[in-house]
């Protein structure tokens, strides 16, 4: 693979305006860390950044930053987009030994239709994206690769079935479900009470108390009209109507 220069400026003037008139020129502001020295401000080209961020190692490409003529071997700490339009307005960068291992995370990458999924009915649920480890730099595959075909419904496939590269060493938890097999929610769901029909219907009807209606009956949206008192018979004072 070849290697990745990526050009940097270093910058004296911080702060919002600053960063600002540094986007209009095309640049974005970044940070320089490293173990054994000063947090540095740099600038960088968006482009190539984002080149990196889409290639197959992703953040995890190790490349060179030429600041002043200056190479330093780094890898992407952070990086922060514009929620909006989706472009990319800060990065930091993290200087690495190559001697010195490294904590980073890796995509999984799942191949293959689960049993479960083709003949059973069931659905893939992948769960775990991403796995913790610690390797030298030069070492840090580009991504994990799972082979699901295996799987049947109801069955999973956890971190410790994984097989890792030999200089790689795991930080995830063993017992962390990557991937499995589930029934589709639909058929989860608890079907509706059955229609009481035949007799059982006649018992229910004779277990309901039966409404005794005073005259006509009502049209449907027709309001019910009180009835006038007989004759030397006053009607109850104090009497709210009822809101409507």
């Amino acid at each position: 693979m070849p290697e990745i220069v990526v050009a940097a400026e270093s910058r004296t003037d911080t702060g919002k305006n600053v960063n600002r008139r540094l986007r209009a020129k095309g640049l974005i502001p970044g940070v320089l860390y490293g173990a054994k020295r000063k947090p540095v401000p740099v600038a960088v080209s968006p482009h190539e950044i984002a080149t990196i961020l889409r290639s197959a190692a992703g953040s995890n490409t190790l490349f060179d930053l030429d600041l002043g003529g200056s190479k330093r071997k780094v890898i992407l700490k952070e990086f922060q987009m514009e929620p909006i339009k989706g472009k990319l307005i800060h990065a930091d960068f993290y200087e690495v030994a190559l001697d010195r291992t490294l904590e980073v995370k890796v995509h999984i990458e799942l191949h293959g239709t689960p049993v479960g999924v083709k003949t059973q009915g069931g659905i893939l649920d992948f769960v775990t994206r991403e796995l913790e480890i610690e390797c030298l730099p030069m070492d840090i595959p580009e991504k994990i690769e799972v082979d699901v075909s295996h799987l049947e419904l109801g069955k999973h496939l956890r971190v410790s079935d994984l097989t890792l590269p030999a200089k790689v060493k795991l930080l995830t938890a063993l017992d962390v479900v990557v991937a499995n097999v589930v029934v589709p929610r639909a058929e989860e769901e608890v079907a509706p009470a059955a229609v009481v029909e035949g007799a059982e219907a006649e018992a229910a009807a004779a277990t309901e108390p039966e409404v005794i209606k005073k005259g006509k009956t009502l049209e449907e949206g027709a309001e019910e009209k009180p009835e006038k008192p007989e004759k030397g018979e006053k009607g109850e004072k104090g009497e709210k109507k009822e809101k409507k």
